[in-house]
């Protein structure tokens, strides 16, 4: 059974236009996906289908073999979500927030009173607690609106842009729980975002979305491979010494490789050639060189 699955998924809004068209995708249980594009390629359209906000144009969707047309109150209440569209209560205290929430996800008052705490300590939140949420700052607002999402300990977590208008530090507690949450817990996540250097640190796998299409899936090294972004060896040399073959950027000089166990012979025949080289490393395709790569050939090929 996969976490979240998408057969021929659409939504169309004005019956002209699909904001999403053909999503195929199956996401593993206790994996952490990112979905991946800019703003108005689908992510959040894709979210609302999962969780039952929206019904499909075409196609269908699953979370945990439900149905969210069908069976939208069984999909509530095995999955957490947050969107940056969410909105809690600003005439209660993060405390009253978080008891309603809990309580509308079935839990006991002991049960949601616990959960609330641990939740409001784990996210930095217990000082202000007893403050009304209209008080928060706009970090504290999305920290707040994340431990909604896990106050009824989610199967499937969905995150729309969980760090937006947190600063490093909160973004770094918010990355470490859902690390945690996928790890120890077995919590699916499926996390929408446009950060990728964020988004390589906690995912184990991808979706590229532009324009309503999914255009690539996989791990960082099936979406390398398949796109051809390869490693490359870079050497620093003295001012005015240059390899020849070899590209010039940002001061070092750098040559792809097919594999990376080639960088010794290579680095021995520079040296040997009578170069001094102050610096060598390997330099791997991050998870933004790929997303990029991805867009170029679609805007190429359309």
């Amino acid at each position: 059974m996969y976490a979240v699955s998408a057969k021929g998924l659409t939504k169309s809004y004005d019956g002209k236009t699909n904001a999403l068209n053909d999503l195929n995708l199956d996401i593993p249980q206790g994996s952490v996906y990112g979905f991946l594009g800019p703003n108005g390629a689908g992510k959040t359209t894709s979210v609302k289908l999962f969780t039952g906000l929206l019904k499909p144009t075409q196609g269908e969707c699953t979370v945990l073999d439900l149905n969210p047309v069908k069976a939208p109150s069984d999909v509530h209440r095995l999955c957490g979500v947050m969107t940056e569209s969410a909105r809690m209560y600003g005439q209660l205290t993060g405390t009253q927030n978080l008891l309603f929430f809990a309580q509308t996800a079935g839990l006991s008052r002991d049960e949601g009173n616990e959960r609330a705490a641990q939740l409001l300590k784990e996210l930095d939140l217990w000082d202000a607690r007893e403050k009304k949420l209209s008080e928060y700052s706009t970090g504290m607002a999305q920290r707040l609106s994340l431990a909604r999402a896990l106050i009824n300990h989610p199967q499937v977590l969905f995150l729309d842009e969980p760090t937006s208008g947190l600063d490093p530090e909160s973004a770094q507690a918010v990355n470490s729980m859902i690390t945690d949450l996928a790890g120890s817990a077995g919590t699916t996540v499926f996390l929408c975002t446009h950060q990728l250097r964020y988004a390589q640190d906690i995912c184990d796998s991808y979706g590229i979305v532009d324009k309503g299409r999914l255009i690539a899936g996989g791990s960082l090294e099936a979406l390398c491979s398949e796109i051809g972004c390869r490693i490359k060896a870079a050497f620093r040399l003295p001012e005015g010494d240059s390899l020849d073959g070899f590209d010039a950027a940002d001061g070092w000089w750098q040559t792809e490789l097919e594999r990376e166990d080639q960088m010794p012979k290579l680095l021995k025949t520079v040296v040997e050639s009578g170069h001094d080289v102050f610096e060598a490393r390997l330099v791997k395709p991050t998870l933004e060189d790929i997303y990029f790569e991805y867009l170029k050939h679609q805007e190429e090929a359309q």
